[in-house]
């Protein structure tokens, strides 16, 4: 039997560059593939984290707006209780002398914030301390607490107010008490409940209870003994400590605006956290980061009953401004939704320009004269390298709508 002897040959060298190339090829292949797989990972977590972001933002800010007016609105509708357009005076830290904690301290009120005055919704032009976006002021109480006036109805004293009734009083309760014509209104807590009879006692305590006020241009006793002024309760304040109830803490006096670092804060302007956790915590809130600018309007009717959608309104308009809305409470009964914008960009660097040059706000919307409201946002080339998200939405004030026979 015949056998055949085989040997093994080996690669050529041209097999073997054949081999390499390929090899070559299918890791360009693959390293290509992963590359563009992390890259849309990174576009697509950044675009997500934007679109978080946003709808959280309009969700902080939503919140607040529906509410505003709420315990306060009603003392106007229908005769005038002197709450809309007056200063404010709260404890020891309104009317606010010093500035306000940033991102509300270069640019709000022009630097003069004892101005401030009660109003639903306000909005401060370009107010936020990077100079572009505004500054949002929403003031409301509790809609539990019925924002119905009542009169003083006999002489009261410095440290408490006769009533027709105190009937749905409760310690910690915080009113308001004004006067129609009068410059200053008066933030005051209930210190206890009356047994019987009428006499509304409050605080007199300024280190125990946050809202024990004297005012600057007017007295608790001034107002308390004229029967002219007017007793409005706008929620309570209780401790967290106290029994029965816990503190609802739904008392809401809003700043909202955008720092120099693009994050959206919150300050309270009663300043319930600080009382409640103690000195040196006076600062605003952080609610959302890679918040590059927010900007709003104003929507407003012709009349005040019906209260109708006529026009929107800039808060650079004639008569719009922040310091003629604050003391025009004829002008505050007419705004009736706010529109707001803001702009929120991904955290994801691309090497490529992925945004475009400039983005627009409110675009198409004019006012009653027929001006523009569109604002233009210019981005630069260094920032096109991030992608951006604008989100537009309106909310209505449903209790000036309401109240001034809206449908």
């Amino acid at each position: 039997m015949m056998h055949r002897c085989t040997r093994e040959r080996g690669m050529t060298m041209i097999e073997l560059l054949v081999a390499m190339a390929i090899g070559v090829v299918v890791v360009l292949s693959v390293s290509k593939l992963l590359v563009v797989s992390e890259n849309q990972k990174r576009t697509t977590t950044s675009t997500n984290d934007a679109d978080q972001t946003g709808a959280y933002t309009i969700y902080a800010l939503d919140r607040a707006l529906r509410g505003a007016g709420s315990g306060i609105a009603q003392s106007s509708f229908s005769s005038d209780q002197g709450v809309l357009g007056c200063r404010l005076n709260a404890g020891t830290f309104l009317p606010h002398t010093a500035a306000f904690p940033a991102p509300f301290a270069a640019n709000f009120l022009g630097g003069a914030p004892s101005t401030l005055r009660v109003a639903p919704v306000l909005i401060g032009a370009a107010q936020s301390d990077d100079g572009k976006s505004d500054v949002l002021v929403v003031m409301s109480g509790s809609g539990s607490a019925g924002g119905l006036s009542r009169p003083v109805y006999g002489s009261g004293s410095a440290t408490s107010i006769v009533l027709e009734s105190t009937v749905g009083f409760s310690q910690y309760d915080v009113v308001l008490l004004s006067q129609s014509g009068t410059t200053d209104c008066l933030l005051e807590e209930v210190a206890a409940v009356p047994t019987s009879g009428a006499s509304l006692t409050l605080v007199n305590n300024a280190a125990t209870y946050p809202y024990y006020t004297t005012g600057s241009t007017t007295t608790l006793a001034t107002l308390a003994g004229n029967t002219q002024s007017a007793v409005t309760p706008l929620g309570n304040a209780a401790p967290p400590t106290a029994p029965n109830p816990a503190s609802p803490n739904n008392l809401q006096f809003m700043l909202f605006g955008v720092g120099s670092n693009e994050t959206l804060y919150s300050y309270d302007l009663l300043q319930y956290q600080k009382w409640v956790q103690g000195a040196g915590i006076d600062t605003s809130q952080a609610i959302a980061d890679q918040v590059i600018q927010m900007n709003a309007i104003y929507g407003v009717a012709t009349t005040v009953n019906p209260s109708v959608f006529s026009a929107w309104a800039g808060p650079g308009d004639t008569g719009y401004d922040i310091n003629t809305v604050m003391t025009t409470p004829a002008t505050q009964k007419l705004i009736i939704s706010v529109r707001a914008a803001i702009v929120v960009r991904g955290e994801y660097y691309d090497k490529n320009l992925v945004s475009p040059a400039s983005l627009t706000l409110f675009s198409g919307l004019t006012n009653a004269a027929g001006g523009s409201l569109a604002k233009t946002i210019n981005i630069t080339a260094a920032n096109q390298h991030y992608r951006y998200r604008v989100f537009e939405f309106t909310v209505p004030l449903r209790n000036m709508i309401l109240l001034a026979g809206g449908p």
